[in-house]
């Protein structure tokens, strides 16, 4: 019941829609039921319960009637308005830049070709794009639709990406020892997925469909490609390269899996260097950048209010506690312990360690946390998302 109103709240929580919204942006649902930003919290809180739920419950649910109702929620979603987030009106922004203003999206912002279509609804009109160079040139294409294409476009890659991915995690769990219906739901199913990666059309589903892609083919000994598909992931979005090294340590042809990574990394730079020359791997140094900014919501943030200190002490406490836990989870998994396991304690500390947390990074998490079987993991990931419900939420 919840979820009619969270994918149809109206203008109110749709950031691009400020000012007098045209009709290609709200799409079919219109003015929507003028849901606020209180009971939108509320409704939150309720999707989350119901989500809790189901999972208790998955290994009773009929698996047809399980992916019948999220193919339903997640086209929903599909269909909403951008929600709680501009950053889809920045990959359409970058696009336009490259391919149709000539301008390197790396050394230039939305602000630079104000008079673009999609400048309107940019949010961040004066950043250069923090995106992976492999994500920017998948874009290009977009550039040569209308805007309002161009984002109905990406939004059905968002719901696709969701959709695939917990597809993926059922698949993999047999061999995990673990019921798919379960991981299904996991991915699926969690309302910060519906709402800010289908409902926000963020890319985060499809890198964390690559990088689980490649581990996927490494737990089935297709080690090369395993290694192609995680590097391709990290050409997508920075962030992924936290799966490369327990995917490197659970392959048992480690050459394989470097020499697909290798292919597939000189592939990548050679066309972002075609495109983007020497300002390539500007998007890293973007990245190290966000971590300047704070998220209400993030770990540091929450510390230094708990404490009374400032973030940059906390923030360079995080990212010391997070160097370490790779290394000694590298060290476990070299000793025989559990390389997916290992991947999801690490990317749960990831996001524990970033000051600029968003809600629809959990996703990067959630298929880790459902084949790991680990409950401390999987009960850490669903309290990281109870702690999220209220951000991007204008309260």
């Amino acid at each position: 019941m919840a979820a009619v109103p969270l994918a149809a709240p109206g203008p109110g929580l749709v950031p691009a829609a400020s000012g007098e919204a045209p009709g290609w942006l709200l799409g079919i649902y219109g003015e929507g039921l003028g849901v606020g930003a209180g009971p939108y919290y509320a409704l939150l809180w309720a999707a989350f319960a119901g989500y809790l739920c189901v999972l208790a419950a998955a290994m009773a649910i009929d698996r047809r009637a399980l992916l019948g109702v999220a193919a339903v929620l997640i086209a929903a979603f599909a269909l909403s308005p951008p929600l709680l987030s501009q950053d889809v009106f920045s990959y359409i922004g970058y696009a336009r830049l490259g391919a149709l203003h000539g301008l390197n999206p790396y050394t230039h912002a939305p602000i630079d070709a104000a008079a673009d279509p999609s400048f309107a609804h940019v949010g961040w009109t004066e950043s250069a794009s923090s995106y992976g160079p492999l994500f920017t040139l998948a874009t290009y294409p977009l550039a040569y639709l209308s805007v309002p294409a161009a984002l109905w476009a990406l939004k059905a890659v968002a719901a696709a990406s969701v959709l695939a991915l917990a597809l993926l995690a059922a698949r993999m769990a047999p061999a995990r020892g673990l019921d798919p219906r379960r991981c299904f739901a996991i991915v699926a199913l969690n309302p910060l997925v519906l709402v800010h990666v289908v409902g926000g059309a963020h890319n985060d589903a499809t890198v964390t469909l690559a990088a689980l892609a490649g581990c996927a083919a490494v737990l089935a000994l297709r080690d090369g490609s395993g290694g192609a598909a995680v590097i391709a992931a990290v050409g997508l979005k920075l962030s992924a390269a936290v799966v490369a090294p327990f995917s490197l340590l659970g392959s048992l042809r480690s050459r394989r899996f470097l020499a697909g990574a290798a292919t597939a990394g000189l592939a990548i730079a050679a066309a972002a260097l075609a495109a983007f020359g020497g300002h390539a791997l500007d998007s890293a140094e973007l990245v190290g950048e966000n971590q300047g900014r704070v998220s209400n919501f993030s770990a540091p943030n929450l510390l230094s209010e708990l404490l009374g200190v400032g973030t940059g002490p906390l923030r360079a406490l995080t990212a010391a506690a997070l160097a370490a836990l790779v290394v000694l989870l590298c060290r476990w998994v070299l000793r025989g312990g559990d390389w997916i396991r290992a991947t999801g304690w690490a990317t749960l500390g990831l996001l524990l360690a970033s000051a600029w947390l968003l809600p629809w990074y959990v996703i990067w998490a959630l298929p880790f946390a459902a084949l790991s079987r680990d409950n401390w993991l999987l009960g850490a990931i669903l309290a990281l998302t109870a702690l999220q419900l209220a951000a991007r939420v204008p309260l």
